[in-house]
């Protein structure tokens, strides 16, 4: 016979997995007698976990919702599942704290080798939280974690990729993976993954210093590194208290009660010149040359559109 705690931990796991268990079932699933077993589930009680004894001519037990929650048993792909549910909740306003402290929690009490999944598997880049195929992110966090090569289906094409790691930016699943077609780095939508099974074969990890710097650096159309390719200075005819509420990750400097410097970037030097332009307020380029020319094309493309 198992050790108490023991049992009393596999008479919980069983209770969770179906909603009513005869008493002579659980008996012979933990290979005691009914008499261990209704033991056992006094000791539950005790311990907080509303089980209710059901009538009938065999008797039994259910599982039920209490006052208070008490503690649960995952599984392995039950605790990752959580952990990444909880890395994309950690994004989401209103319970990202709550969601970060739920981790952090379900990360201490981890054995290794969970930890390391989650570790390897997921990073989160702020944004909003979205739904996704779970099984599609667990498939992809298989072969992340055993090194296989991962083939799919990607918009129209069959791709081959090492993939390195599933991240999670402005609502969407991403992965980041070396694809071994173009011979190098490539960012993938994973809703638009499908799966090709079986997985190719094992490969070394190839290095990515930062992950989560490298797909912030993609978004703004610079090569891996979390900065945007063009950056300007302006100063606006506008308090720095105003600006500073829809610079996003500018750089706002008050000169004045009515004067600021601004330091923007953009992915490209007429699209900085734009964002400037929102700013709605009188302004002076400060520098590079490339944003002054910028600012001429928008002037002519303005100007030809108000005189059409």
């Amino acid at each position: 016979m198992p050790k108490t705690s023991g049992r009393l931990l596999s008479l919980l796991s069983l209770l969770q997995t179906r909603r009513d268990w005869p008493a002579a079932l659980l008996a012979e699933r933990l290979d005691v007698s009914t008499r261990t077993v209704r033991r056992d589930v006094d000791r539950l009680r005790e311990l907080g976990y509303p089980i209710r004894t059901l009538k009938g001519p065999d008797g039994g037990y259910r599982l039920g919702a209490g006052a208070e929650l008490p503690p649960l048993l995952f599984d392995d792909e039950q605790a990752v599942a959580i952990a990444v549910a909880l890395q994309t909740a950690i994004t989401t306003s209103g319970v990202g704290e709550a969601a970060a402290r739920a981790l952090t929690t379900i990360r201490q009490v981890m054995p290794a080798r969970l930890r390391h999944r989650i570790d390897l598997q997921v990073t989160a880049v702020p944004g909003s939280s979205v739904a996704v195929d779970v099984q599609v992110v667990m498939e992809i966090e298989a072969a992340v974690r055993a090194c296989h090569v991962l083939r799919f289906d990607y918009t129209g094409s069959l791709r081959r990729v090492e993939p390195h790691h599933l991240v999670t930016r402005g609502g969407r699943w991403y992965l980041v993976a070396w694809d071994l077609d173009r011979d190098d780095w490539r960012i993938f939508r994973v809703d638009r993954i499908a799966p090709r099974t079986p997985t190719g074969p094992r490969f070394t990890p190839r290095h990515l210093p930062d992950v989560a710097a490298f797909v912030a650096g993609r978004f703004k159309g610079s090569d891996g590194s979390d900065d945007w390719p063009c950056r300007g200075e302006v100063i606006l005819s506008m308090p720095a208290a105003v600006a500073a509420q829809y610079a996003g990750d500018g750089i706002v400097e008050e000169l004045g009660p009515d004067r600021c410097r601004l330091v923007l970037g953009g992915w490209s030097w007429v699209a900085l010149a734009a964002g400037f332009g929102r700013f709605d307020a009188d302004l002076e380029v400060v520098g590079p040359a490339e944003l002054v020319d910028a600012f001429a094309v928008l002037a002519r493309r303005y100007s030809a559109e108000a005189a059409r």
